[in-house]
Parts: structure tokens; sequence; C-alpha cells
């Protein structure tokens, strides 16, 4: 059978015994492993229906403009409430009779729209190996998210019908269908699926995926890093993944891990199995702890001096695999029409059917990383489905993306250098805007994606991190920051008057010492990344909230009702309220320290309620860190607020007056301090 839709010839659809597949698979369809929780299963497979789709602003939308109040579609899906779909295999699927399954799906609908930005293809083809009785539909979308049915026919003994004189073929034969579609309408946005429906009889998909019908440009071979510390078992645990997929196996060069603790991967249960199933490919260099920029420079070097890889893939230690996307992103890299910089999307380890976000940009005023524009963070799929969610089918395009996944060309590390060495924070950003100052671009692409421990129950902005994320914010910025730091001062001060208000001392002693560090220059960056956690930790720990107390019970308890300790300040959430609870939080800082307040905390303060409008006006709180896993008790001291107030402004101020001459400076290393032979000789043969 073949079915034709639209003058322009779109999409073909042929039903045919299992034959050859096309020229270069894109993207395989796949399902869930059967460890994986529950949760993750929306990743893979829509069990809702799609029961209509209607506008509700139908003049809202004009050209150049957005509203952002209101979506202008609105999708509804009737859910079962239980499974539909039998998953046989990570690559099959079966169908009960008279059920209907959707893979319009994270890892299985097709981001048509990057495809078609990026990429040398005009179009693509489905795929699908069947076995029964049925029908198979195929979707695209709009950039606004609206649905478009391209073609759907009978899957079953019926498909030979309209073929004179055959015979029905038997209930058992493997079927292939095939359905060609073009890249064309995907301009601004849009994705392509396909839904399952089963008739009187079971349905069942063996595989499929999405295909280029042509060769795959240059090679696949790629020498993969991730630069460990401590998290052994994470890190067998991917080379596992690693291994076990023949066609992620067939496509390694080299897999090389930096060990950086004292807690060995290869002291680790399971480590031999691992490593024998990569073979020699497998390389491991013990090192110092160089923090992340160190260890992805150690990758890079060992790639570009000891390999004939053409990709080289960053991960992070601390995540889990989903095989297919090491070979999507390698896909994607290979057909795109220039060289770039290929990333995938972080998801939620604790909560899996979570989408951390579409993509990352920088503000380049403030000069500080941010979502992308008319996007949301912490999506959850297992809430709203990629058929509901009506932005994220809109392109979203990026400055950079993060190394728990990023593939970056050989040719592109050849010419624009190794990371550069700032131990964390920032590194990963810096090398996305180096690579789009020299022409490459970076593109986070969806359904290439990890799991990676979540970011919400964290904040490094306080902790040690502190330090290298302002440190490494203003070297960044120097390099390629704006002209007037004027802006991404006036917010640094900002941030300042925040932590001084939670209490935060030590966090202000951090951030003084990674000012007068970036006022000292570049030349001393690669000698501290050996050194420069320790004395980090050494400042922090000579403040009250430098330390982490089990739980408040090791702390005098609050003398406090049981009722108004679980009474808190509403927000201040316009600029009236601002003002004044920032004026009561200064006029506060005036008044003498209770010292009682300094014995027996004023009140104990989940995480969630330590904000700088109720702290700014206690003398001693105990603080539930961010993870949960402990206390911080937090003590005023008005001299100190004031001292360190006066000395960030002047440390502003000292680098507002000096920032062209620190450009020059930066930028004038830069060289350098991206060099193989520099990290060769300064850091590698130095510190072993």
């Amino acid at each position: 059978m073949t079915s034709t839709v639209g003058r322009s010839g779109t999409v073909a659809m042929t039903a045919r015994p299992a034959g050859p597949v096309g020229a270069a698979l894109l993207q395989r369809v796949i399902l869930p492993r059967p460890a994986d929780p529950t949760s993750v299963r929306a990743l893979y497979l829509d069990e809702g229906t799609a029961t209509s789709v209607k506008t509700t602003a139908p003049t809202a939308h004009r050209p150049g403009t957005y509203d952002e109040t209101a979506d202008e579609y609105v999708m509804h899906v009737r859910r079962s409430g239980h499974r539909v779909a039998e998953v046989v295999s990570r690559t099959g699927v079966r169908l009960p009779e008279r059920s209907d399954v959707s893979f319009a799906a994270y890892f299985n609908a097709f981001p048509a729209a990057y495809w078609r930005r990026w990429s040398v293809l005009h179009g693509i083809t489905l795929r699908l190996r069947v076995r029964g009785h049925g029908r198979v539909d195929v979707y695209r979308s709009t950039a606004k998210g609206v649905a478009v049915h391209l073609a759907g026919e009978v899957v079953g003994p019926t498909d030979a019908a309209d073929t004179a004189g055959s015979s029905a073929p038997d209930d058992g034969a493997e079927r292939e269908v095939t359905v060609p579609v073009s890249l064309t309408p995907f301009g601004d946005g849009g994705w392509v699926w396909f839904d399952l429906s089963s008739d009187n009889a079971p349905l069942e998909l063996l595989s499929g995926g999405w295909y280029a019908d042509q060769e795959a440009p240059g090679r696949a071979a790629v020498a993969v890093g991730m630069p460990t510390f401590n998290r052994p078992s994470d890190c067998v645990a991917t080379l596992r993944a690693l291994g076990e997929d023949p066609l992620v196996r067939d496509a390694l060069t080299a897999v090389i891990i930096p060990d950086q603790g004292s807690s060995k991967v290869r002291e680790q249960p399971g480590f031999d199995a691992a490593a024998a199933a990569l073979g020699d490919r497998l390389r491991i260099i013990d090192q110092p702890n160089l923090g992340g920029s160190g260890g992805y420079a150690r990758i890079m070097y060992e790639a570009l001096e000891t390999t004939d890889c053409e990709q080289i893939l960053f991960m992070d230690d601390d995540i889990v695999l989903e095989p297919d996307s090491l070979l999507r992103a390698l896909a994607f890299s290979r057909f795109s029409r220039d060289e770039m910089l290929v990333g995938g999307q972080m998801l939620s380890l604790q909560a899996r059917s979570h989408l951390h976000a579409m993509g990352e940009v920088v503000d380049r005023g403030t000069f500080f990383w941010q979502i992308a524009p008319h996007t949301a963070d912490d999506h959850d799929f297992g809430v709203d489905s990629l058929r509901e969610t009506l932005w994220m089918h809109r392109r979203v395009d990026v400055d950079y993306n993060a190394w728990w996944m990023c593939m970056i060309p050989r040719s592109v590390a050849e010419r624009i250098g190794l990371p550069l060495p700032l131990f964390i924070k920032w590194d990963d950003c810096e090398y996305g805007l180096r690579a789009g100052s020299h022409g490459v671009p970076t593109a986070t692409v969806p359904g290439v994606g990890i799991w990676h421990m979540s970011f919400v129950e964290k904040d490094d902005s306080s902790d040690w991190q502190a330090y290298f994320h302002v440190r490494n914010r203003l070297v960044v910025g120097a390099l390629h920051g704006p002209d007037n730091p004027r802006a991404m001062l006036a917010d640094s001060l900002k941030r300042t008057l925040r932590h001084l208000f939670l209490l935060e001392y030590s966090t202000i002693a951090l951030h003084h010492m990674a000012m007068r560090d970036f006022l000292s220059g570049p030349k001393a960056l690669f000698g501290a990344l050996p050194t420069a956690l320790g004395a980090v930790r050494a400042t922090r720990a000579e403040f009250p909230d430098g330390t982490v107390h089990r739980d408040a019970a090791d702390l005098p308890h609050p003398d406090i009702g049981a009722r108004e300790a679980q009474l808190w300040p509403k927000p201040p959430t316009n600029k009236i309220t601002q003002i004044a609870s920032l004026a009561r939080g200064l006029a506060h800082q005036l008044r003498p320290v209770d010292p009682h307040a300094h014995e027996r905390p004023q009140r104990d303060v989940p995480a969630e309620h330590g904000q700088w409008f109720l702290l700014s006006r206690l003398d001693g709180a105990a603080v539930t860190t961010s993870d949960g896993s402990g206390v911080t008790f937090r003590k005023r001291d008005r001299e100190m607020f004031w001292a360190m107030l006066r000395e960030s402004v002047r440390l502003h101020t000292e680098i507002a007056k000096a920032w062209p001459s620190l450009r020059h400076r930066y930028q004038e290393s830069m060289g350098e301090l991206v060099s193989r032979t520099a990290w060769r000789e300064q850091v590698f043969d130095r510190f072993r």
C-alpha cells in the first residue's frame, strides 16, 4: 500500500515485508529498561490519547509579539490511569487488542526543527518493523504545538488487499512501515512522531528508528571522557552502559577517565567486567584533584595527543546514561551543516521524568547564565506530555551546553584549544562562548539526554563553590563579556547584599577572596588548580555559617511556641514591599546584637524559608541546608556586616576602574591558558 499526503508529496507510507533499513540511523525507537522506575516510562511513551485541540486566543498572536500570559492553543489529553503497552525489550513493545499508544514522548519523538536548522538533511524517514494487526499514524507539530496528521494506514492482512491476485500475508509475518517526512515545514519549531493502535488482535513493534537516506559524512570515532572524584560506582555503571550496547561500543575510539579521587574506579566492584567490554579503549589516568576543568582538559589533551578520534564527548561521572543519546549526538554532529558543539539535556536523577531545562543562555548585560527565554525549568513529562507542552515545540537556541554531556568535534578542539584552568564553574559556559566567537554554534538537542543529580536541592552559590562562581564569572566576563561591566557588577553587589542579609559571612569572605584573585591577573590560574580548594575550605571554616551540624537537635532549641515557629512572613512581591523589607533589614543591622541569640537560635528555619527578608531581622538562626542533610547556625555580627559591605563596595569599584586593563590582560593570556603545551608543562607534568 502507498499513501501520499498533499501535492508536495511530503509524506508517503508503504508497508511491506521487513527489508533493509536506511543508509544512516539518526535515532532509534527505544523503551525503558526493566529496572527503570515507573516515572521513566513517560519519557518513552505517551499512553494518553489526544482528544482535541482548540484555540483559546485566536487573535492574541501578532507578528513580532509574544503573549506570555496565555497559550494560543490548548491540547486536551485523556489518560486511562494505567499502562497500555507491554514493553518487551529495549526496542520492542506489544499492544493488546483494541488499544493505542503514542510515541510523542521525549526519547521517541523526532526533534525535526533542530535537524532542519542545523543539519544538511532536507528529509528523514521513519522505518518500523511491526507484526500483527492495527494502524500506524504519523503526526507532526507546528512551532505553536498544533498537531498535524500526516499519514495513517492499516497494517495487517488487509494491507495486501489492493494487490491484485495476492493472498493475505500470514498473521505472524513481519512488515516494514516506511514514512518519508520532509523537514521543510520545521523552520521555527515542531516535532514528528507516530502512534500505534491495535485492532481485534495485538500489534507489536519489533524495532524502529528515524533515518537519513544518505551516508553520514565523516567518520564515527568518539573519545568519551569522564573526570571522576570519589564516585567509582557511578563511573563503573556508565562504563558498563557504554560497553553493553553494541552500536555504542562500535562508535568508540577511546574512553578516558581522569581519576582524581581517593576511592579509585579500578577498585570498585564490577569494574573488571565493565573494563573487559571496552578492552584497550579504556584508559584511566590517576591525577590530583584538579577539578572539573582539570579533568576535562586532560581528556581533551589525551584525545588529541594519543587517539585518532573525530569527536570528543564530555560527560559527568555522576550520571545515568541513556546509551542511545551518544549515538544521537554523534549523528547530529556528523550531519551538521557546519562544525558545532552538540549538547545533551539534563534529566533529574531524583525525579526521573523531570527535564532540567531545554537550553541555557547568557545575559550579556549582567553576564549570568539563565534558562532560554520562553521556556520553563524542571518540567515533568509525567504530568504534562510533549503534546500538551506547547512551548516545547518552538526551537530553542542556546549559548552553551553544560558538560554533563557535550560533544566537541576534534577540529574545533584543535582550533580553539583546551578548557580554561578554572577548577569548576563557568568552564563549560566559557567554552561555548569561545566556540561561538570562532563561528562555532552550540545546539542543545532534545531527545539527547542523561540523568544527573538535580539542582533543586542544591545551593552551591552559598557553600565553598561560591569562590569559583565569583572568580570565574569575572574571568569569563573579562574574556567574553561586556565592555562596560556596570550591569554585571551591580548584579554582583546585589547578590553580596543578599548573602549578608542571609548571615552568610563565609560566603562573602569567599567573594572577597575571589575578587582579589581576579584582580591579581591570569598568571596564577594554572598554579591554583590543586591548591585553591584547600584555601577556600580553610577560609570558610573560620565562620559559624561555614560549619554544618548534623541537625537542629545538636543546637539549643529556640524559645518560641510551636505555632509561632511555623508562621513565616510573606515574600515581598512588588517594589514597594521590597524596598520596605530592604529598609527594615538594613535598620536591623544598625541595632546591637542580642548575645543570647548566639547561644540559642531565635528560630529553626527550614531551607525553603531561609530568605533574606526573614534572616535579615534575626540575630541567630539554625538554618537547614538546601539538601536537608544538616543545619548551619548563623549569627549576626553588626561590625562584620558593615565591614564586609564596605570591602565589597571597594572591590567592586576597583574592578570597575581596572576593567579595561583587566580585559586586556586576560585576553592576551588566553592563548597560553588553553594551549596543550601550557597544560602539559604547567599542570600535567607538574602535578602528578
